[in-house]
């Protein structure tokens, strides 16, 4: 991979963008690609399904706005993303980022097994087997501002897999395309803080996403989302900085994706 460093010297709009090979376990067209050496993924937006509750045509248009909000938040959840023309038109496109295969950021293990401690569980179920199994997540402070990242942009799509295990213990989330809903569709694998209050460090970074909000990210984000939804992302960050801790799930809706990963 090209060195971040680097990275900023290329002209990642306009240069061209070859593709590598394809993601075909993705719901919508995903592609990897090269532009000038450096390694991306491309979603057209002519390759996005229709969903039922999420209007058509603009998940790449809330995948470049969960990276603004991202960098709002100051915690680099979110790899650099942005909107281009590509070989399928235009798209959303990714700086791609390579995991530790090594680490594993969120787990399903049988129940006698649930470690006693560096983890959080988040619910109990039976495998294919009828063998009690829990769903865990790690419990660090990367994932918990993924946590919080994803209640502030309302995602309802957190999947274990949409989280990259990083060799230097960071963690990047990806695939955002169902955020910003105006209903509350928050669906996660990261439940393991229900509850506990917000520490100071992530009510600063709702509280810059909340103030950004009134400058240029507001008039950004007009660009990616309808006016109603931001008007919502606004309302969600008061509420919890009114809140101060992170919220329990909805009682009339699944409170977790499908299929976890």
């Amino acid at each position: 991979m090209v060195p971040e460093a680097e990275r900023g010297n290329a002209d990642l709009v306009n240069a061209g963008l070859e593709l590598t090979g394809r993601i075909r376990t993705a719901s919508n067209a995903t592609f990897l690609g090269s532009i000038g050496g450096i390694a991306v993924v491309y979603k057209p937006i002519a390759g996005e399904r229709p969903l039922w509750d999420f209007p058509d045509g603009d998940l790449a248009h809330r995948e470049a706005a969960a990276y603004l909000v991202s960098e709002a938040l100051g915690w680099n959840v979110v790899p650099r993303t942005w909107l281009r023309d590509g070989p399928f038109g235009v798209g959303m496109v990714q700086l791609w980022q390579e995991p530790d295969p090594e680490q594993t950021a969120v787990d399903l293990v049988l129940t006698d097994a649930v470690p006693d401690t560096g983890w959080r569980h988040v619910l109990d179920g039976q495998d294919e087997q009828d063998r009690a199994v829990s769903l865990i997540h790690e419990d660090s402070a990367a994932l918990r501002r993924m946590a919080v990242f994803d209640i502030v942009v309302n995602n309802a799509d957190r999947k274990g897999d949409h989280i990259l295990a990083m060799t230097n213990g960071h963690r990047h989330g990806v695939d955002h395309g169902l955020t910003f809903h105006v209903d509350d569709k928050l669906r996660t694998v990261l439940w393991g803080w229900l509850g506990e209050d917000f520490t100071g460090d992530e009510l600063a970074g709702i509280e810059r996403v909340r103030s950004q909000l009134a400058g240029e990210l507001g008039e950004t984000l007009t660009g990616f989302v309808s006016g109603l939804e931001a008007a919502q992302l606004a309302a969600r960050c008061d509420r919890l900085l009114a809140e101060r801790r992170f919220p329990a799930p909805r009682r009339d809706q699944s409170a977790v994706p499908w299929p976890l990963f």
